[in-house]
């Protein structure tokens, strides 16, 4: 579970919440008809630029929110060094029962095809194309909440015109001048909120999570080429750590040596 995505979310509204209720009462801040037009409009509009099936996988991208599973690089970095020993030692073949119990099918598919000896740029063009299909499934989720965050502020502004111009339409009664420009106004609030604190949010925590697991899976690919191509052992764990930032590098070899 992603603590920091649940954090965000309850210290924002818990915030919001104090500074409305330190100076007036929620009432004031409540209008249906002001979250029927954001919260629909934004929906609508969604609608209107996506397919019907990247709408009904949305529970699945949010779930991605806040309970993917992160995997440390280091990890997959020591286990494909491991598989690099063994087809040093043993040769590839052996890597056949290496693999048994692995339950990553991008890493089993990848070796498999080693085991099998298919020619190294077809494995390699395999592989990728994978990993362009996962980074393309990624980018809808993100520019789903992307427009979110986009037409909700957009419909807040509309919901804040339709309010005006009932105002407009009753100036007869000055004393319901105020009120009506208070319900007004709160679409655009309505839009800001859910634009800043709950779509954009999300699609970059979506962008940052994708990021992260297509880093994972060019390890695996480049793991697979060396293990393929006989590489040192050494040599295979020089090349995938050159995907790690600097802060990481010496994260695995600490580890082994704690232990």
């Amino acid at each position: 579970m992603d603590i920091a995505t649940i954090i965000g979310l309850v210290m924002g509204v818990a915030l919001l919440l104090w500074a409305i209720l330190s100076k007036t009462d929620l009432n004031a801040f409540a209008d249906a008809g002001s979250v029927a037009i954001v919260i629909g409009g934004a929906i609508s509009a969604a609608m209107i630029s996506f397919p019907l099936k990247n709408l009904l996988g949305v529970a699945k991208v949010v779930k991605n929110c806040f309970f993917a599973t992160s995997h440390d690089p280091n990890e997959v970095i020591a286990e494909l060094v491991k598989y690099a020993e063994v087809a040093r030692r043993d040769g590839i073949l052996a890597l056949e029962n290496a693999i048994s119990d692995v339950k990553d099918e991008f890493l089993v598919s990848g070796i498999q095809m080693a085991v099998d000896g298919t020619d190294p740029e077809l494995i390699e063009n395999i592989m990728m194309n994978d990993v362009e299909v996962i980074e393309g499934r990624h980018s809808d989720g993100k520019a789903l909440f992307d427009n979110i965050g986009r037409y909700a502020p957009a419909f807040g502004m509309i919901g804040t015109l339709v309010g005006l111009v009932i105002m407009l339409g009753n100036m007869a009664d000055p004393a319901s001048i105020g009120p009506a420009m208070a319900v007004a106004l709160l679409t655009t609030l309505y839009g800001a909120v859910v634009a800043n604190l709950v779509a954009l949010p999300m699609a970059d925590k979506l962008a940052l999570r994708s990021r992260e697991e297509i880093m994972m899976k060019m390890i695996v690919v480049r793991g697979v080429m060396a293990i393929q191509s006989g590489d040192n052992p050494r040599i295979v764990e020089q090349k995938l750590k050159t995907f790690l930032p600097a802060r990481l590098r010496g994260m695995g070899e600490d580890a082994e040596a704690a232990a």
